[in-house]
């Protein structure tokens, strides 16, 4: 028989006695060899002593939960999280620069060695390596800023060339710079290794978006196929698959596509990097980076009794975490939903001292009616900020 004071393996897993529990049994153990009136009470030394071994056996309990969770990636924490995705073939990603995809333009076959770009506020992109024009004179890459931690530049304002070089024509970036990330988190490393058992999938698209999901520093990813023989209604060509990525090396991506997709399947989208396949020939892989579309919301709040401008703070705080929570594209409803976000205003500590009387979701195209749309291959952004509450 089990001790009553050990952890306990089944079905449903680990489990131990609470410290409490521990303690009275000792206590049991204690009185029924030096009698039932022993005193052992916490002013005691006797008591004392026996509360020591109890918190003991206690904290190795703790100890032998916590080692027999690490080994699943659903509970395991820190280090032992880490060692345990690597069975997927993944790793924790490691605190990153903001990066920002390149339009490099010169002449056909110029080569371009530890090539620098600068944006207006002179902050410096590193390009990789070596960098070669092709053909058709211009060529996608991605640069990483040269200055650790959250780095912005948006569209156009890395224009600057700061290693002149023989050919090298121009610079810019046609999508704003994802910025730089910290150490991955627990939460975000599982979410990762979730995605990643996909590779082994039963189909190709699957397995295309798990390979795209497990690159560093991807974090969103919406994939679209289209299997018929006309353009659909997002224009995407007959026998055609589309992703839109955010984050992440466009080569690294470009590379995980063209290993995983289907011979004849074409792929769409509006940046273009060229990889070689392992006959050595070139091949053009094209992908969407997502557009931004910056929401604002107008809340009416009619305060009742026990409100604050920290209740006001947390509804605006919940709400853009929602907004910018939604998937590329919008998901399923294809959009930022008005219903949703209520629900993340009512659901905000201290919920019941405030009264919610309208709410109105604006994007760029103006307000929604209720629910904002998006296109397939955009984005929702919001700040705290451009949450305006109105209180009465």
């Amino acid at each position: 028989m089990a001790s009553p004071t050990a952890p306990t393996i089944d079905a449903s897993g680990i489990s131990a006695p609470s410290y409490a529990e521990v303690l009275n049994y000792l206590q049991q153990q204690y009185r029924s060899i030096y009698g039932a009136d022993t005193y052992l009470g916490n002013d005691s030394q006797d008591g004392q002593f026996v509360s020591l071994i109890a918190l003991a056996i206690s904290d190795a309990n703790a100890a032998f939960i916590a080692a027999y969770n690490s080994f699943s990636p659903n509970t395991a924490q820190g280090n032992g999280l880490s060692s345990n995705v690597k069975i997927n073939g993944i790793r924790r990603g490691v605190s990153t620069s903001s990066q920002v995809d390149l339009d490099v333009v010169g002449q056909a076959g110029t080569v371009i060695t530890g090539g620098i770009a600068r944006d207006v506020n002179g902050k410096n992109w590193l390009l990789p390596e070596t960098v070669t024009i092709p053909p058709a004179g211009v060529i996608t890459v991605t640069a990483t800023c040269a200055t650790t931690g959250e780095v912005s530049a948006s569209v156009g304002q890395v224009s600057i060339i700061a290693t002149p070089t023989r050919g090298w024509q121009s610079v810019t970036n046609a999508s704003t710079a994802e910025p730089g990330a910290p150490v991955e988190t627990d939460s975000a490393l599982r979410q990762r290794q979730k995605f990643s058992v996909a590779l082994p999938s039963r189909t190709v698209l699957e397995g295309t978006t798990g390979a795209v999901e497990s690159l560093t520093g991807v974090t969103r990813v919406a994939t679209y196929e289209n299997d018929t023989k006309i353009t659909d209604a997002n224009g995407i060509p007959e026998n055609s698959i589309s992703l839109v990525v955010e984050g992440g090396d466009v080569a690294d991506i470009a590379q995980a596509i063209a290993n995983k997709k289907t011979p004849g399947t074409g792929t769409y989208g509006t940046t273009a990097q060229q990889v070689i396949d392992i006959y050595g020939r070139p091949v053009t892989i094209r992908l969407f980076r997502p557009t931004y579309q910056a929401m604002t919301v107008a809340i009416a709040l009619k305060a009742l009794a026990g409100y604050s401008s920290v209740v006001g703070t947390a509804v605006q705080q919940a709400v853009s975490d929602y907004i910018n929570s939604v998937l590329i594209g919008g998901g399923l409803s294809g959009s930022v939903e008005w219903a949703d976000a209520i629900t993340a205003a009512n659901s905000v500590p201290n919920s019941g001292t405030f009264k919610l009387t309208s709410l109105v979701i604006s994007g760029p195209g103006g307000s929604g009616s209720p629910d904002v749309v998006l296109a397939f291959n955009q984005a929702a952004t919001c700040t705290p900020a451009s949450v305006v509450l109105t209180v009465t």
